[in-house]
């Protein structure tokens, strides 16, 4: 049995635990914030229940591994969600309703794309073959050193090589010619805190994840009843959690992790450490890395901020689901500038979930409960949030005008995080909401390894290694350092 310790109880420092829980060892649980779930979090307020962050699940499969991985059955109640979602444009007078039926879908873009079905039939095969060619070879793969990266590599068929040296955007481009078509499908870069214009073109296998593969799911309770559910399995096999402890700083012996301190002195030990918190801030802010120097952090391509705003509403949104975009015009120069921008958006894009289409429980009766999301510059480039209120009105006063729905007029309860306070309360690097972004140069290999450089029993899990960040890829995260962890400590079975 070992002594196993865990700082940052997000997703991936839950789904570690519960792999390691199912063999009897001693596993603590340590975490900055005041309740488990970093960004996987929940709000209540008012008799409103608000996701504080990720509103939807997709490859729900991987949860199905998880949790038989621990020995239990799934206990997560889900519900497909069709249509999947729909986008408010301007200068339109109604969404575009994007659907997984493919009849349905080319019936939304008849009269802007013709022969729609035939090209995203092909889109997504090619996305498809993609997908497949790569997720056991590639994604759920640990890798020793650089050579087996690119070992590993080699192993894809070479007639993707393209997709990792043009953009999203451009593999849009060669598949339609609507505009319109063209931005509705590229919004899941913006899953992964970029745009198109700056994601590879691999990342267009997330279109068929959600569109044929497996689609979008609502968990029954809200998202964080998957928090709760894992966090009961846990404390029933007695894994220990201790909140409001935050690490900074360490001792080592021999090549091993010694011990960690947090901020009143305290000292925890164990014989196995991992780390659920940012894997390139930890090692620059913890663990004095020359390579994750703050210089340096600060020169790798981040992910947006995210600007958050909670609202209880008197009275029902006809024309609400449960995913919405609202999106401007010039989508290319909005795009193009919201990364470095040192100014708030000044008619910003945002997404509005609305759970209580789904799931009535998270509003009283005859009331909705809004989520709306507005990707921002993080604090490198912006970092004045005096304009706090400012923004928050612009952006209900637009969601107002686009739903028809006097917002303002009707808020029970309201709560606005920018990304100071996402920063403050989960220690996200300079405020960014999803950690490294997913350009070449910060995927596979070339992320921060789970794996330290230095000491032979540290760990990482999360978004912010391999394989990156959605929550499924977080739990195939947890797995990957398991398996590592299983390999390296020969009496962990």
């Amino acid at each position: 049995m070992k002594k196993i310790l865990i700082i940052g109880s997000g997703l991936g420092g839950l789904s570690t635990a519960l792999r390691l829980s199912n063999n009897g060892h001693e596993i603590t649980i340590l975490d900055k914030y005041s309740t488990p779930g970093g960004r996987l979090n929940i709000l209540k307020q008012d008799g409103f229940k608000f996701d504080m962050g990720p509103s939807f699940m997709s490859m729900t499969y991987e949860f199905d591994e998880l949790f038989k991985s621990a020995g239990v059955e799934n206990p997560l109640t889900m519900k497909e969600l069709e249509p999947v979602y729909q986008v408010f444009m301007e200068g339109k007078k109604s969404p575009f309703r994007i659907w997984k039926d493919l009849q349905k879908l080319e019936e939304e873009f008849r009269d802007i794309e013709p022969n729609f079905a035939l090209k995203m039939d092909k889109y997504l095969n090619r996305a498809s073959r993609f997908f497949h060619d790569t997720e056991d070879k590639v994604v759920k793969s640990n890798y020793k050193n650089r050579l087996d990266y690119f070992l590993k590599l080699s192993r894809v068929p070479l007639k993707h090589l393209p997709y990792l040296f043009k953009t999203m955007w451009k593999e849009l481009e060669k598949s339609f010619s609507s505009e319109e078509v063209k931005v509705i499908f590229s919004l899941v870069a913006f899953f992964l805190g970029s745009t198109p214009f700056h994601t590879p073109s691999i990342y267009s296998l997330l279109t068929y994840t959600e569109l044929r593969y497996n689609g979008y799911w609502a968990v029954k309770g809200g998202m964080y009843s998957i928090v709760r559910e894992m966090v009961k399995i846990l404390k029933d096999r007695n894994v220990n959690f201790e909140f409001n402890t935050e690490i900074i700083s360490y001792s080592n012996k021999n090549g091993l992790l010694q011990d960690v301190v947090a901020e009143k002195g305290r000292k925890y030990s164990a014989d196995i450490y991992i780390v659920n918190s940012d894997a390139a801030a930890f090692r620059g802010n913890v663990l004095n890395r020359k390579k994750y120097s703050e210089e340096k952090l600060d020169n790798m391509r981040w992910t947006l901020a995210p600007f958050t705003i909670y609202l209880g509403i008197k009275g029902k949104i006809k024309n609400l689901i449960h995913h919405n975009y609202f999106l401007g015009s010039n989508f290319k120069k909005y795009a193009d500038t919201i990364f470095t921008s040192s100014i708030s958006p000044q008619k910003p894009y945002y997404y509005v979930n609305a759970s209580s289409k789904s799931d009535p429980s998270c509003a009283p009766e005859g009331c909705e409960n809004l989520f709306i999301l507005c990707p921002v510059p993080d604090l490198r480039f912006k970092n004045d949030w005096s304009d706090t209120d400012d923004l928050a009105s612009s952006i209900i006063s637009d969601f107002s005008t686009k739903v028809g729905f006097d917002v303002e007029k009707n808020i029970v309860t309201k709560k606005i995080l920018n990304p100071y306070d996402w920063s403050n309360m989960f220690n996200l690097y300079r405020g960014s909401g999803l950690s490294l972004a997913h350009n070449l140069n910060q995927i596979g290999d070339y992320r921060p390894k789970n794996k330290d450089e230095v000491f032979g029993n540290l760990y990482y899990v999360g978004a912010s290694t391999t394989p990156g960040t959605g929550l499924p890829m977080v739990v195939i995260s947890s797995k990957l350092v398991t398996e590592r962890i299983q390999n390296e400590h020969l009496n962990i079975q």
